[in-house]
């Protein structure tokens, strides 16, 4: 049986790495954890100011942070990452795979490299970064793993067939991970935004951006920090008894 805190919210004791945290969803959710009350992580590939600025601004509040840089695609990095992260905060007992770009094309003129660069980023990096943590969890027997998956990856989008394959990969890695891992107590859900309001959606030609709202039942872009309070809950508590699950969180786009 589970000891459920008076808080089902809080994280307090808990250590998490966000993967891609500089910036857009996997910032808001550093500080949705760090609000929680859990040490947080916050892992960046090149944007390191950003990173540690936004470290140094939570970090003000009381919580216990650190900026890490690594190559969530590349095993040595990851490997080098965590290390660090265990040496000054603690074991990982939330990871947050948010790491991901966007090389859009169709696919007839998409390059095999546009291809391969995606998957690495999001579905090869929440792989390599599973498996980092996962042992320590099972010894431990607990855990929380959250993906971030997106809506293009449970109904495809054109111009995006590395990205739909990447984020579908990371559903069916979710489950696949919810049944290995779940009989020693850990627990791997995934997130699939709709569209947020971004860097990634910046750029996208006005005509697009209207048709997208237009199609939304409730008719906006998301803000980052509404995909980042559902993360919490994966992570907290509340839902220790949701493993294996692919929450929506995307204004009813995906019905």
């Amino acid at each position: 049986m589970v000891d459920m805190q008076p808080n089902m919210l809080s994280l307090a004791g808990e250590v998490a790495l966000v993967t891609g945290a500089s910036r857009g969803i996997g910032a808001a959710t550093a500080e949705a954890l760090a609000r929680a009350g859990a040490s947080v992580a916050l892992n960046y590939r090149s944007s390191r100011e950003a990173a540690e600025t936004l470290a140094g601004r939570l970090a003000a509040g009381g919580a216990r942070l650190m900026a890490v840089g690594g190559d969530a695609g590349d095993a040595g990095q990851v490997d080098v990452m965590i290390e660090k992260i265990e040496s000054v905060l603690g074991q990982v007992s939330i990871l947050v795979n948010n790491a991901g770009i966007t090389r859009d094309s169709l696919l007839v003129r998409m390059s095999g490299e546009d291809f391969d660069d995606v998957i690495a980023a999001s579905l090869r990096g929440a792989f390599l970064c599973s498996k980092a943590v996962a042992r320590g969890m099972m010894k431990a027997r607990r855990g929380v793993i959250i993906n971030v998956s997106s809506v293009v990856g449970r109904r495809g989008n054109a111009g995006q067939a590395n990205y739909a394959a990447a984020k579908a990969g990371l559903i069916g890695l979710t489950r696949s991970l919810a049944r290995e891992l779940g009989p020693r107590g850990v627990r791997v859900n995934a997130v699939a935004p709709g569209y947020v309001e971004t860097d990634m959606t910046a750029n996208l030609a006005d005509g697009m951006k209207e048709q997208i709202i237009k199609n939304t039942p409730l008719g906006r872009l998301a803000a980052p920090a509404e995909i980042a309070g559902v993360i919490a809950f994966l992570a907290s508590p509340a839902a220790a008894y949701i493993t294996g699950g692919v929450i929506p969180v995307d204004g009813g786009l995906g019905i």
